[in-house]
């Protein structure tokens, strides 16, 4: 008889085997942390959490920064799906399920002021990764966000999706074609063909293999300048983890001192008077002041 196996928690995925894109034993201690925070950090239905507006289980606000981990952020001047300069000194790479409601309530309520204080001006760029991981319906929502993105609309059908009600009507063909409408996609046939299409399901596999490479097993989770953070938490944590990324870029690190230089025998340092000279500005010892009668 084949052992049993416990069914994973509600609103999360059973964990696939980690896949570290060879970062290192950074992204393994990453791994352990966001895959034990987030196993119960997210739920897809408000409803079955007594209404609480964060997630259960958060990253501790001091959790250690990964260096290894920047190089998640691809700074791609063409990512349709990223909002903020390139260049931004702060990058927050997030990970997030249509579907999920705690995604819905940072899209809401967090981002936007995320995007006022820090996108806006030049200090934060958001890099959004699809990480679909409550079924069908969030795989159709996640290739027709990127079909969207394709004709450059994708924060907008990002921001009609995540609208109050949207989510409770479902993620149905129709349904897509409507908030597609919503967020002034252009050409619905061509955004039809795109949602379909393999380079679409390449585009969320590719994403969402990033995501559980990092031992992310439920939504939102995010990676700022390498420090991972799970779940929606409260606006606070947000700045504090962008505020101490961007002090930590902006600060230069002092350089050791200047060793003295050696100088070869008999010869003088750069500066120094040649032997019976003073140097200008200086008077030797026992020389008058100039305006005195022998210093008296």
């Amino acid at each position: 008889m084949p052992a049993s196996r416990t069914p994973a928690p509600s609103g999360t995925r059973p964990a696939r085997s980690l896949k570290p894109f060879g970062y290192g034993a950074a992204v393994a201690a990453a791994a352990v942390l966001l895959g034990f925070v987030s196993y119960t950090a997210t739920k897809p239905d408000d409803s079955t959490t007594g209404g609480r507006s964060v997630a259960d289980v958060s990253a501790e606000p001091d959790a250690g920064v990964y260096p290894e981990l920047e190089k998640l952020a691809r700074r791609d001047a063409a990512d349709p799906l990223a909002l903020g300069r390139a260049d931004a000194p702060v990058v927050m790479v997030e990970y997030a399920d249509f579907k999920c409601g705690y995604c819905g309530k940072f899209a809401r309520d967090t981002e936007p002021e995320l995007i006022r204080k820090y996108v806006e001006k030049g200090v934060l760029r958001i890099e959004w990764r699809n990480f679909p991981i409550f079924g069908e319906e969030s795989e159709a929502a996640a290739r027709a966000a990127w079909a969207a993105g394709r004709q450059g609309r994708f924060w907008q059908f990002h921001k009609a999706a995540y609208a109050d009600g949207a989510k409770e009507k479902g993620f149905g063909e129709q349904q897509l074609r409507e908030l597609a409408a919503v967020a002034g996609v252009k050409d619905l046939a061509r955004f039809t063909r795109d949602a379909d299409s393999e380079e679409a399901r390449q585009a969320v596999a590719r994403d969402q293999e990033e995501g559980y490479g990092l031992g992310a097993t439920s939504t939102p989770s995010f990676v700022v300048n390498g420090r991972p953070i799970a779940g929606a938490q409260p606006a606070g944590t947000f700045v504090d983890a962008i505020e101490a990324a961007r002090k930590a870029v902006t600060t230069e690190p002092a350089g050791p001192e200047s060793a003295p230089t050696a100088l070869a025998p008999g010869a003088t340092a750069p500066g120094t008077p040649a032997p019976g000279t003073t140097a200008p500005g200086t008077t030797a010892p026992g020389t008058p002041v100039p305006g005195t009668a022998g210093g008296e």
